[in-house]
C-alpha cells in the first residue's frame, strides 16, 4: 500500500488532484474543466494514461476564471488573454529581479581592484604608441646608426568618407 499524503504535504504546484476533486474545489462542473483544458485556459498535467491532474494553483486559477466570467462579464477569449498577460508580467518581474541582483553584484565588485571585467575610462586619442618595432622595418626618418626604442603613430580619422591618414615618427629613449 502506498503512503497517503496529507493536505499539508501538498505544495501549490503538485499536480495530484483528479478532475472530480478539482471540479468540486473550484465549484465548477468537470465538463467545464475539460472545456477550459481544450481551449487552453487552464491546462492541467497529464498522467501516462492521459488522465488530468490538477494542482492547488490550477484550482485557484479555475476560481479566478469563474470570477472573471460571472462577476466581471469577461468572455473566455478575454480570460485566456488576461491569463497569458499575467504570466508574462510574472516572468518579466522575475527577470527584473534577476537583473537587479546582477546589477547589485556588479556594483559590489566595482570597488574591488584587480577583478576582471572592470570598466575603465579611456580618453579618446588618435595617437598610438607602438613598442619595439620589427628589425626589418626601415624608416626613412631614421639613419641606420640610430635605432628608436618606440614609434609614435598619429592617425587622423576625419570623416567616414575620407581615407585614414597615418604619420609615423620615431621616438628615442
Amino acid at each position: 500500500m502506498s503512503p497517503r499524503l496529507d493536505v499539508e504535504d501538498i505544495g501549490p504546484d503538485d499536480s495530484v488532484l483528479v478532475i472530480s476533486t478539482a471540479a468540486e474545489l473550484s465549484g465548477l462542473h468537470a465538463q467545464t474543466l475539460r472545456t477550459y483544458d481544450r481551449l487552453g485556459i487552464v491546462t492541467p498535467e497529464r498522467t501516462r494514461g492521459g488522465g488530468r491532474r490538477y494542482s492547488l494553483r490550477d484550482v485557484a486559477l479555475l476560481r479566478e476564471v469563474q470570477r472573471l466570467s460571472q462577476e466581471e462579464g469577461v468572455n473566455l477569449a478575454g480570460i485566456k488573454r488576461i491569463i497569458e498577460l499575467t504570466h508574462q508580467v510574472d516572468a518579466l518581474r522575475s527577470r527584473v529581479t534577476d537583473l537587479l541582483d546582477e546589477l547589485a553584484d556588479l556594483q559590489r565588485r566595482q570597488g574591488q581592484p584587480g577583478r576582471s571585467g572592470e570598466l575603465v575610462h579611456v580618453p579618446r586619442s588618435t595617437s598610438v604608441v607602438v613598442w619595439r618595432p620589427r628589425p626589418s622595418f626601415r624608416s626613412p626618418f631614421v639613419s641606420s646608426r640610430s635605432s628608436p626604442s618606440r614609434w609614435l603613430v598619429s592617425v587622423d580619422f576625419p570623416t567616414p568618407e575620407e581615407p585614414i591618414r597615418a604619420t609615423v615618427l620615431p621616438r628615442w629613449m
